[in-house]
């Protein structure tokens, strides 16, 4: 039986650009333009031409792409022809194939934001889809505050998106604009639009998450007839953000009734690619990509009970909804104070340290992180730290190089314009291959800002590190943590360190102490000794 066909629209490059703080250049947008593209969504929605010089120089740029590129605009303002709106031709000279203008739905919006008729909002609206049409676009009305508009006013809610219709639109799109409809609201006035006569065929769903609910109000928009879907990539977007793709495309492609029954133009095999997509963005950003994600965060398929952890060694389905693989992330067995031993045998497994179930050795791990985690460590996220430490309790440790001395400074001093400024600067000596080696480095970045002791303590330690240096040079630091685990004047510092390197590998280790430079030193160490590692490197 063949399959339904359902659209993926994504809007991050526009509706997620509008998440606070937020703000893509166009190499940027080029490059997540780009990504979409390999990803197979089928419409990409570039922006507003005209409403700022980025979005602007985006669509003069005109990527080439298969998906279905698209403006998004607004209907023409009354007093004006659809041919003389300035407005409507800078999105119509953007030249892009689709073109999605928004009007409004919602009677109170009509007459209080526009100020003008409600005949006169449906007159602009039918007039500015007959213009596209005309000039051979593929037409899209974005109705906007369509569900309150619905519940306030269903008799004109439904005259404005009839009215887009009958003028040649071939995507209607439902918009909970305030993000507050809920699931069951969003499936009955989705139906309720069907049975006035807009095709299914022709509906899509555009949802906000001010409930945490837009995923969930999207697939009901689906279940109730609509075939096009419209989000934004880890769920970028206004206020708390849109529907996520990243929960939703693999939601399609891998839960009945959908995956069944519908055909996405996503492929089992670029879904397999959606962790590192999702990431992608996040190191765009610049932000920490979110741990509890669905299906994309480092903690959707962690499993740190002992209970589970068993399970799990015997069957992943026991506590796993699908393969982590096929999305692309990984299964992790954290450690901690909870762990049991079959949690323990997991994780040593993964790291490739092959352990019998009788060795006593496991039983001296597992006290040595109750001990530690009582101090103030956690292994819980520091899977790298655990890995070296129980290296170190079986006699499996490498040791790649001694750390002999260092020594951080901080500088206050002014510049030539008379500001006051810092200058951090460490000094590192390490033994290597039986020589000893001093690194001095200072923590300026290239515009000669400072960026702290942690910084300077990191390049000089993997400055010289003998035929070592080569295997670091692509490693790098994403996420500096700090946390006081005690008060007072005995406190005491945690540092979580997350690392990246260009293999695309994240790993995350710890360092614990009443000063915050030895903590951070001590995680750093623990990076590069696991990095080394996953080199394949030999002391």
């Amino acid at each position: 039986m063949s399959r339904e066909r359902l659209y993926i629209y994504d809007t991050t490059l526009r509706d997620g650009q509008q998440t606070q703080g937020v703000q893509f250049s166009t190499p940027e947008k080029m490059q997540i333009a780009a990504v979409l593209d390999a990803l197979g969504v089928d419409y990409i929605e570039g922006g507003w031409p005209g409403a700022n010089p980025t979005d602007s120089e985006f669509f003069d740029a005109k990527p080439q792409l298969k998906a279905r590129f698209t403006a998004f605009g607004m209907t023409k303002r009354a007093g004006r022809s659809a041919e003389n709106d300035d407005v409507l031709a800078a999105v119509m000279n953007a030249g892009t194939p689709a073109v999605c203008l928004v009007g409004k739905t919602h009677d109170f919006h009509v007459e209080t934001a526009l100020g003008i008729s409600l005949a006169e909002n449906t007159e602009n609206i039918a007039r500015s889809i007959e213009y596209l049409v005309a000039q051979g676009r593929e037409a899209l009305f974005d109705a906007e505050h369509f569900f309150d508009g619905y519940k306030a006013n269903p008799g004109y809610a439904l005259e404005t998106v009839k009215a887009a219709y009958a003028a040649g639109a071939r995507w209607i799109v439902l918009c909970d604009t305030n993000g507050g409809t809920l699931p069951g609201e969003i499936g009955a006035i989705t139906r309720a639009v069907i049975d006035a006569g807009i095709p299914g065929t022709h509906l899509g769903i555009h949802t906000h998450n001010d409930t945490e609910n837009a995923v969930a109000g999207s697939l009901a928009a689906v279940d109730a007839g609509a075939r096009q879907i419209q989000g934004t990539l880890n769920g970028l977007g206004e206020r708390c953000g849109n529907a996520n793709l990243t929960t939703l495309i693999p939601t399609l492609l891998l839960k009945d009734p959908y995956a069944s029954r519908f055909d996405t133009g996503v492929s089992l095999e670029a879904l397999k690619g959606l962790v590192r997509v999702s990431r992608q963005l996040d190191d765009i950003l610049n932000r920490v990509p979110f741990r509890q994600a669905p299906y994309v965060g480092a903690s959707a398929f962690a499993h740190k009970a002992g209970l589970h952890a068993s399970a799990i060694l015997k069957d992943p389905s026991t506590y796993e909804h699908i393969d982590p693989g096929v999305v692309g992330n990984d299964r992790i067995i954290p450690m901690s104070n909870q762990a049991g031993q079959s949690n323990l045998r997991r994780r040593l497994a993964e790291a490739g340290l092959q352990v019998d179930k009788g060795d006593p050795a496991l039983a001296r791990i597992l006290d040595i992180i109750k001990q530690r985690e009582a101090e103030g460590y956690t292994y819980d996220s520091a899977q790298a730290s655990f890995e070296l430490l129980a290296r170190a309790e079986l006699g499996r440790a490498p040791a790649f190089f001694e750390v002999k001395r260092y020594k951080v400074t901080v500088e206050r001093r002014k510049n030539k314009y008379d500001r006051m400024i810092s200058l951090s600067e460490a000094v590192v000596v390490v033994k290597v291959d039986g020589e000893k080696k001093l690194s001095v480095s200072e923590s300026l970045d290239e515009t000669g800002s400072d960026r702290g002791p942690v910084n300077a303590l990191a390049k000089a330690l993997s400055k010289d590190l003998g035929h070592y240096s080569d295997q670091l040079a692509d490693m790098r630091l994403v996420d500096f943590k700090v946390r006081i685990t005690q008060g007072g004047t005995e406190a005491v510092t945690r540092v979580i360190i997350d690392s990246e390197d260009g293999q695309g590998r994240r790993w995350s280790t710890v360092g614990v102490s009443p000063n915050i430079v030895d903590a951070s030193f001590e995680a750093l160490l623990d990076a590069i000794n696991w990095k080394l590692l996953r080199e394949g490197q030999h002391a």
